[in-house]
């Protein structure tokens, strides 16, 4: 029997442990003091609940956590590790190559071994659909063979720590932008009192972009408090130095003002569905 800990049952974290549970292995996760939802989420996806101890004792961790507590999150684990214990420790969170160093240097130090690992797709859907693909650097074989083995697709890239991170920081940075710059111009063409020209003019010229839109946004809503620390740490990968690294600052601030306003009057989000309702 294999165990792998998964120490989050968010979306993504329980969609790849149903896969993992259907294929046979034990997956264990922690919902104490989470939600009624997250709870549902993690028993329909078949996992076992466990104590830090217990997941620490597994032979693969799969950390799949907000960027803003993936070190908090190996921290955590590696003080509970049993004596003698070597898990395999894969960060997949969207997080700058050098968190991911930071996170290797704490991994390693307590002496488990740690793979660099990045997820480029949408969390996997009940109905089968195409799961999400996991890249995976560093000594990443062994990590490589257990998340195959039980159904997870995986590619290894020959780089050292921090490579699949970076492919995860440029990619996000491109899909989560391009979300982050409608949202910006939707809202301010609501503002400008010309939501209906550019709504027209999108169905006319692009509506394929429109048409991403319209599934991107309202997807991103209730994410939107994630993707916060994700624009940061893009940030940080690019180099704050750097000017072009100020697009996804603003992206991060963006974010925010959306986290914030669906905890609030949710004004904002009600512009972003009236623009998008143009259509219909």
């Amino acid at each position: 029997m294999t165990l792998i800990a998964l120490p989050a049952a968010g979306a993504m974290g329980a969609g790849l442990a149903r896969i993992l549970t259907a294929e046979g292995a034990t997956v264990l996760t922690r919902t104490e003091g989470r939600s009624a939802a997250t709870r549902q989420r993690a028993a329909d996806a078949g996992m076992t609940e466990a104590t830090l101890a217990e997941m620490a004792a597994a032979e693969l961790i799969l950390s799949v956590v907000p960027p803003a507590i993936a070190p908090e999150t190996a921290e955590a684990l590696m003080e509970v590790l049993p004596p003698g214990h070597r898990p395999i420790y894969a960060d997949l969170n969207a997080i700058s190559p050098a968190r991911m160093a930071e996170i290797a240097g704490l991994v390693e130090g307590a002496g488990a071994r740690i793979v660099d690992g990045g997820i480029i797709g949408m969390p996997p859907a009940a109905d089968g659909a195409k799961p999400p693909l996991i890249y995976l650097s560093g000594e990443a074989d062994d990590a490589a063979a257990i998340m195959s083995r039980y159904g997870l697709p995986v590619q290894v890239m020959s780089g050292g720590i921090g490579e699949a991170s970076a492919l995860k920081m440029c990619y996000g940075s491109m899909t989560k932008g391009l979300t982050g710059l409608m949202a910006a111009m939707f809202l301010a063409a609501e503002r400008a009192g010309i939501g209906a020209a550019l709504h027209a003019e999108l169905s006319r010229s692009q509506p394929q972009l429109l048409k991403r839109a319209e599934g991107a946004l309202p997807d991103m809503v209730p994410k939107a408090y994630r993707w916060v620390n994700e624009m940061e740490q893009i940030v940080d990968f690019l180099g704050p130095d750097r000017p072009e690294s100020q697009v996804w600052q603003g992206l991060a601030g963006l974010y925010q003002m959306i986290a914030d306003d669906r905890q609030g009057e949710a004004e904002q989000i009600a512009r972003l569905q009236a623009f998008l309702d143009r259509g219909r």
